[in-house]
């Protein structure tokens, strides 16, 4: 007689292995886009209105860092929510002020930068690094089901 075997099993490993690396590509990419943010900075502290450029890049450095944690240590469907919208809204901004003159909006400056440079290349390709995972991480979180049969999210809240 053969052996049965369980082909569920691999799948749930591979479905784990994939969420993980997924994971650390998110983390990388909004690690990466911090690092890049906050090393620019202090460069653009020059282009101010009420608020300077270089405040907004150190936000959006702190932001992505806490992104970054958040997605490998807390792993719940809220942190990669925000993951995404860090990541999403950076790259977002990041094109709308390369290809848009927007100008001065209330209280931040006008951030228009017609130009491609190392930094903003490596800013965008891991800010989408971290759009793709992240995207990848909400959409196959698996859904659990509480007793009475009512599916619920990982979160904890009801799905229906």
């Amino acid at each position: 007689m053969a052996a049965v075997t369980d082909h569920r099993r691999p799948a749930r490993a591979s479905h784990r292995l994939m969420r993980a690396i997924a994971r650390v590509l998110a983390a990388a990419g909004l690690a990466v886009n911090a690092y890049v943010h906050a090393d620019l900075a202090s460069g653009y502290d020059q282009v101010a209105a009420s608020v300077s450029q270089g405040d907004l890049f150190r936000l959006e450095a702190a932001l992505g860092a806490l992104a970054a944690l958040l997605v490998l240590v807390w792993r719940r469907v809220p942190a990669d929510l925000f993951a995404f919208v860090v990541a999403a809204g950076g790259l977002a901004l990041l094109l709308v002020y390369l290809y848009v003159d927007v100008g001065e909006l209330g209280p931040f400056p006008d951030m228009y930068e017609p130009q491609w440079y190392s930094e903003k290349t490596v800013a965008v390709v891991a800010q989408a690094v971290a759009v793709v995972s992240t995207v990848l991480l909400i959409l196959t979180t698996r859904r659990r089901r509480r007793r009475g049969g009512e599916p619920f999210s990982e979160t904890g809240g009801f799905t229906g």
